[in-house]
C-alpha cells in the first residue's frame, strides 16, 4: 500500500505531463498479462495444485493484477519500448545484486572490527534526484533500503531522498552509481552519456 500511496503523491507533479489523459485509463490486456504472468510465477513457487489452493492462488493474482498491471505496462508506451524497458532493468538487477552482496561484507566488517563503535556513524541526510519517471524513483528508493547499511526514509514529490546510513562510507556512496544505473535502466540517460 506505501508503494501506491507514493506513486499517487507523484502523480500531480510534472513527471507524466506527457500522457496526462492516459495515466488512470483502465485497459483489459495488460491486466490479462500481468495476472498470467503472475499465476505463473505464483504455480512454479507454490508447488500447490488442488482447486483450493488455486483458487487463492487465482484471487491473489487477479487482485495484484487489477493493482499494478499498469506498472509493469504503462498505457502510454508501446510493447516495443516496454519490451526494451524490461531488457535495461534485467541488466541493472545483475549489478544491484553485486552492490547488494558487497554491502553485506562491509557491514560483517563493520560488525567484527575492533573499533566498531568508533566506525559506526549512523547519519540521516538527504539528496535531490535527478531521475524523472515514477518508476525509476520507486526503483532507486527500494534499491537504497535492499542495499545493506542504508534505508530510505522518504521519497518527496519533488525527489528529495532522505536516506538513513549506518556509517559514513555508506552515505558517501549515494546517489553516486546507483542513480545513474537506475536512469539507464529506465531509459532516462544514455550507456554513452558521462558521469
Amino acid at each position: 500500500m506505501e508503494t501506491r500511496k507514493f506513486l499517487r503523491e507523484l502523480e500531480p507533479c510534472a513527471i507524466d505531463e506527457a500522457h496526462p489523459d492516459q495515466r488512470r485509463r483502465p485497459y483489459f490486456v495488460p491486466f490479462v498479462l500481468t495476472f498470467c504472468i503472475l499465476a505463473v510465477v505464483w504455480m512454479v513457487f507454490s508447488g500447490k495444485f488442488d482447486a483450493f489452493h488455486l483458487s487463492l492462488g487465482g484471487i491473489s493474482c487477479a487482485l495484484v493484477a487489477w493493482l499494478s498491471s499498469d506498472m509493469l505496462f504503462p498505457p502510454h508506451a508501446s510493447l516495443g519500448d516496454t519490451v526494451l524497458s524490461w531488457g535495461r532493468f534485467s541488466l541493472y538487477l545483475p549489478w544491484l545484486l553485486k552492490e547488494i552482496f558487497f554491502a553485506n561484507f562491509h557491514l560483517l566488517k563493520l560488525s567484527f572490527h575492533p573499533r566498531m563503535m568508533d566506525l559506526i556513524d549512523p547519519q540521516v541526510f538527504k539528496f535531490n534526484s535527478e531521475l524523472k519517471g515514477r518508476m525509476a524513483l520507486l526503483t532507486m528508493a527500494n534499491s537504497i533500503t535492499l542495499t545493506p547499511g542504508t534505508i530510505t526514509v522518504n521519497v518527496s514529490v519533488t525527489r528529495k531522498f532522505t536516506i538513513h546510513a549506518i556509517d559514513t562510507p555508506s552515505a558517501d556512496a549515494l546517489p553516486g552509481e546507483m542513480q545513474k544505473k537506475v536512469a539507464l535502466a529506465f531509459g532516462e540517460r544514455r550507456r554513452n552519456e558521462g558521469g
